[in-house]
C-alpha cells in the first residue's frame, strides 16, 4: 500500500488544529528576515527562557479548554450525588414544608437536591409565568399579615418547587416580592415582582394561606394551578371573622383588662373601656378619610389620656394613671416590634431596619397624642402622682384573670380563628404567671420579660409545628400582658413635667423591656426548632445559617 505523502499528512494535521486568531497572526508575526522559532543574536533573553534543547508543555499536545486537568485523579474527587455538607438527598423529604424549604434556601443553588414536583406537571413542562405569579400572590398575602421574611421566603420557594421550577430565587423586603427563576445555564432567567401597597391583620387570612401552601406541597394531594387560584381568590375574598362592632368592645375590654393588671378599680376599669372605644372609633374615622396611619395612633391616644386628666381634675379618689397605662396597652405596636426583631435576627436586615422605622413612627404618634393631653392637663391645674405608676399593688388571682382577659381581646383584634383564640390566651396566662412569679423573686424586669416570652414563643412553635401553621397566632397576642405601659406612661408623664431625664431613662427601659419581649419570643422559637423534630424529620431538616462575621 502506498504510503502518504508527508506533505498532504502536514495539510491534515493543520485542519484539525484550532486556527489562529486574527491578533495571532497580525500582532506576533515575525519580522522579515528573521526565522520563526530563532531570536537574533543581539535581542535580549529573559531569565524565565527555557533553555536550550528543552520542549514547551504545551507543544507537546494541544488539547480542549475542557479537557481533565492533568493534576485530575478520580479517586479523590467528591462523590458527585451529595450537597455541599455531604447529606444525601433523600433524607429531608419527611420534615415540614416549613423546615424543608428553610434548610434548601440556606444552600448554595448548586448543591441544593433536587425535589420531586409535588403536583403533576404537564407534558409540555410547567407554566412559568403562571407558577410565579401565584407564588408572588401567595407572598404577598402573607407578608401583608405580618409573617416574617424568612418563612415568606419558604413559602414561595416551597410553591415554585412543589410546580417543578427548582432553580428559583425568591426575595422579600418590606414592601416589594421578587422571584426569578432559570431553567438552566445557558437559557436566560425569568423575573417576576409584586408590590405590597396595604398591609392588614387578619391572623384566619393567614392560616388559610398557609393551610394552601402545605396543600400544594404535599405530594399525596393534587391540587392544580387552577385548582390553587380558585382557593386563593376564595381566600382573598372571605369576610374578617368579626365584625367592626365586636372589634371596638374588644378594644375597649383590652384597655379595661391592662388597666386592672396595674392596680385599677371599677371605676377605672369603665374609664379605660370608654377612653379605648372613642379612640378606636377616632382612628376608624380618619383612616376613612384617608390620613396615614400615624395620625391615626394620634388620635387613638388622645381619649384615655383626655379622660385620666379629666378624672384628676375631678379629684376622684382612682388611679387615673391606671386609664391611661390601659389605653397605651392596646396601642403599642408589639406585633410589628417582634417581626421586626424577628427579621433582624434571621439576616433580614434591609425588611428589619424598614419595620423598626415603622414602630419607631407609631410609638412617636403615641408619644405625640398622650404628651399633648398630658401637657395641657398641667396647665389646667392637674398633676399626676408618678408613685401610682410605680407602685402596682399585688393581687395575683385577679391580675391573673385581667392577663388572660387582655390576651383574649387582643387575640380578637388580631382577627385570629376562634380555634386558636384559647390556646393563645392559655399561653398568655402562662406568661404572665412566669413573669410574676420571677418579679416576685426579686429578679429585674427586663429579664424576667425576656425568659417570659421565651416561654411564649417556644410553646407558640410547638402548637404550630403541631397544626403546621403559622406561629404568629399562637405567639403575637400572648406578649401582650408584658408589653411596657406602665413604663411607657412614666416617661411621657415626666417629659410633660420637665423633667427630661428620669422621662428619657423609663422611655429606654420601656425600649429595653419591648426588645427583650422581642428576643425571647424568636430564641423560644428558635429554640423548638433547634430540640424539637416532627415525626419523620431528620437531622438533615435543620436549616444552615451564616456564619460570624469576624471584623470583615
Amino acid at each position: 500500500m502506498a504510503a502518504e505523502p508527508e506533505g498532504a499528512a502536514g495539510a491534515e494535521g493543520a485542519e484539525d488544529r484550532k486556527p489562529r486568531s486574527d491578533e495571532a497572526r497580525s500582532a506576533f508575526t515575525p519580522p522579515a528576515g528573521t526565522t520563526p522559532g530563532v531570536p537574533p543574536e543581539d535581542a535580549p533573553t529573559s531569565e524565565f527562557a527555557l533553555p536550550a534543547g528543552t520542549e514547551s508543555a504545551a507543544a507537546e499536545r494541544e488539547g480542549s479548554s475542557f479537557a481533565t486537568p492533568s493534576t485530575y485523579r478520580a479517586a479523590q474527587s467528591p462523590p458527585a450525588h451529595l450537597p455541599g455538607h455531604g447529606l444525601p438527598l433523600g433524607r429531608i423529604k419527611d420534615s415540614p414544608w416549613q423546615d424543608r424549604m428553610r434548610t434548601m434556601l440556606r444552600m448554595p443553588v448548586d448543591v441544593r437536591p433536587v425535589a420531586e414536583p409535588a403536583q403533576k406537571p404537564s407534558e409540555a413542562g410547567p407554566p412559568v409565568g403562571r407558577v410565579l405569579d401565584l407564588t408572588l400572590r401567595i407572598g404577598e398575602l402573607l407578608l401583608a399579615g405580618g409573617e416574617s421574611a424568612e418563612d415568606v421566603e419558604a413559602a414561595m420557594f416551597a410553591v415554585s418547587r412543589s410546580y417543578g421550577l427548582d432553580r428559583c430565587e425568591p426575595t422579600v423586603t418590606f414592601t416589594m416580592l421578587s422571584i426569578t427563576h432559570q431553567p438552566s445555564l445557558v437559557d436566560d432567567p425569568v423575573s417576576a415582582n409584586r408590590t405590597v401597597r396595604r398591609r392588614g391583620t387578619d391572623y384566619t387570612r393567614l392560616a388559610a394561606v398557609f393551610r394552601l401552601v402545605d396543600d400544594i406541597s404535599a405530594p399525596e394531594i393534587d391540587i392544580s394551578l387552577e385548582e390553587a387560584y380558585r382557593r386563593l381568590a376564595e381566600i382573598r375574598r372571605n369576610r374578617h371573622p368579626y365584625p367592626t362592632w365586636v372589634l371596638t368592645a374588644a378594644a375597649g375590654l383590652l384597655a379595661g383588662a391592662a388597666s386592672t393588671l396595674v392596680g385599677g378599680g371599677v371605676l377605672v376599669f369603665f374609664a379605660a373601656v370608654l377612653g379605648a372605644v372613642l379612640g378606636d372609633r377616632l382612628a376608624w374615622y380618619c383612616a376613612g378619610r384617608g390620613l396615614p396611619e400615624f395620625y391615626q395612633f394620634v388620635v387613638a391616644a388622645m381619649p384615655p389620656a383626655a379622660i385620666g386628666v379629666a378624672i384628676k381634675l375631678a379629684e376622684i379618689d382612682v388611679r387615673s394613671s391606671a386609664v391611661i397605662t390601659g389605653g397605651l396597652f392596646a396601642l403599642l405596636p408589639g406585633r410589628a416590634l417582634v417581626a421586626a426583631v424577628q427579621d433582624g435576627l434571621t439576616g433580614f436586615y434591609i425588611t428589619a431596619s424598614a419595620r423598626l422605622l415603622e414602630v419607631m413612627y407609631l410609638f412617636i404618634g403615641i408619644i405625640i397624642g398622650v404628651l399633648v393631653v398630658l401637657y395641657i392637663g398641667l396647665q389646667m391645674g392637674a398633676a399626676p402622682n408618678p408613685d401610682d405608676v410605680l407602685q402596682i399593688p399585688s393581687r395575683p388571682l385577679l391580675q391573673i384573670a385581667a392577663s388572660m382577659v387582655l390576651v383574649f381581646t387582643f387575640a380578637i383584634l388580631l382577627q385570629q380563628e376562634r380555634s386558636t383564640v384559647w390556646i393563645v390566651t392559655l399561653n398568655g396566662g402562662v406568661a404572665w404567671v412566669t413573669f410574676g412569679a420571677l418579679r416576685a423573686a426579686d429578679l429585674p424586669p427586663v429579664p424576667s420579660t425576656a425568659i417570659a416570652a421565651g416561654l411564649v414563643g417556644l410553646f407558640g412553635q410547638l402548637f404550630s409545628r403541631y397544626r403546621y401553621a403559622s406561629a404568629l397566632p399562637y405567639v403575637t397576642a400572648a406578649i401582650g400582658p408584658l408589653l411596657p405601659g406602665s413604663a411607657t406612661y412614666y416617661g411621657l408623664l415626666s417629659i410633660a413635667e420637665n423633667r427630661l431625664d428620669a422621662g428619657m431613662a423609663s422611655l429606654i427601659n420601656a425600649a429595653a423591656i419591648a426588645l427583650a419581649i422581642a428576643i425571647g419570643v424568636n430564641l423560644g422559637s428558635e429554640t423548638s426548632r433547634l430540640f424539637m423534630r416532627m415525626p419523620g424529620a431528620t437531622s438533615a431538616a435543620k436549616r444552615r445559617a451564616a456564619k460570624r462575621t469576624r471584623g470583615f
